[in-house]
């Protein structure tokens, strides 16, 4: 996965810290466990999802490999195969980062994680097993990609006369794979259970509550948040997740206050801190991939020059 054309020295992309905005180039379960307790306002993330190789390793030249041009995984659809493994391994990973974040996180404080649809229970339960209340189901409304397949190639390989095909692709009558479009990502919202009332939680950590007047659409703040999905490019640096700056900022302006601290474990390109640094938040991201750090320190310079929403 290429990186953007901007030169880093390897000292700059290891670690970065720059207007609020820590970025440490470094596996989250090293790095995270030299964060104090009760240091974090907030954690919002995207874990990897344990399919078709986005797992716990996140290795680039692994993913690089079965990437087509358009940035598709070639195995697609092997990575929808149900597999009750791929859900197992992803709450045995949850659970280990669900553990770590409870400690960090000051009482009150919001966790929130996106995951993909079938393995949003698997999220929820590590959370709740590590300590957290969850509080909600929201997601993230946005247009995706079909992806359910026709069986009707399966049926005309088959060794069988054709009279007998025809009648099973009548049957059928053209029955895909059960995929539905995906028009959703779900996130999960848990919070650590506060100290004392509500009133008194806000008092002493200043976590716990809600800013009701943060909106995307001029109402309340709900559970579904329509936000378009950015177009990924150089910037990026060939991240297959990269989430909507607006997206975040929006979650950073409900669940926070400014100044507050935000963790992300798994930044990614960095869309967490450049909403932090726009909302005037603070930011605390891990990355593995150098290639992502890279990405992330960019992004974060650009937004400190330009003071605009990439």
């Amino acid at each position: 996965m290429p990186a953007p054309s901007a030169t880093l020295s390897p000292d700059s992309v290891r670690r970065f810290s720059g207007g609020g905005v820590q970025i440490h180039c470094a596996d989250c379960f090293a790095a995270m466990p030299e964060m104090p307790d009760n240091s974090a306002d907030f954690v919002a993330t995207d874990p990897p999802y344990f399919l078709d190789g986005f797992d716990g390793e996140w290795n680039p030249q692994k993913l690089a490999k079965r990437m087509r041009h358009n940035g598709a995984i070639r195995a697609l659809p092997g990575g929808m195969k149900f597999s009750r493994q791929q859900s197992a391994d992803f709450q045995r990973f949850c659970i280990r980062l669900s553990a770590e974040i409870f400690r960090i996180l000051k009482p009150g404080g919001f966790f929130v994680a996106f995951s993909q649809g079938r393995l949003h229970h698997r999220l929820a339960v590590a959370a709740e097993d590590a300590g957290f209340e969850i509080r909600d189901m929201m997601a993230w409304k946005h247009e995706g990609q079909a992806k359910a397949f026709s069986q009707d190639h399966f049926i005309r390989k088959m060794r069988i006369p054709d009279s007998q095909k025809a009648e099973i692709l009548r049957q059928l009558d053209g029955r895909k794979t059960p995929q539905l479009k995906p028009q959703m990502e779900p996130m999960m919202l848990a919070q650590k259970p506060r100290q004392g009332t509500f009133v008194e939680n806000w008092l002493q950590w200043k976590t716990g509550l809600i800013d009701a007047s943060a909106s995307l659409d001029g109402g309340f703040p709900g559970t579904v948040m329509s936000v378009p999905k950015p177009k990924n490019g150089r910037d990026f640096s060939g991240h297959l997740t990269v989430k909507p700056v607006e997206l975040m900022a929006h979650l950073l302006r409900v669940f926070t206050a400014e100044g507050q601290v935000v963790l992300d474990p798994f930044l990614g390109s960095g869309t967490t801190a450049v909403a932090a640094l726009q909302t005037g938040r603070k930011c605390i991201g891990f990355e593995i991939n150098p290639g992502y750090c890279r990405a992330a320190i960019q992004r974060v310079r650009d937004a400190r020059k330009t003071r605009k929403l990439l």
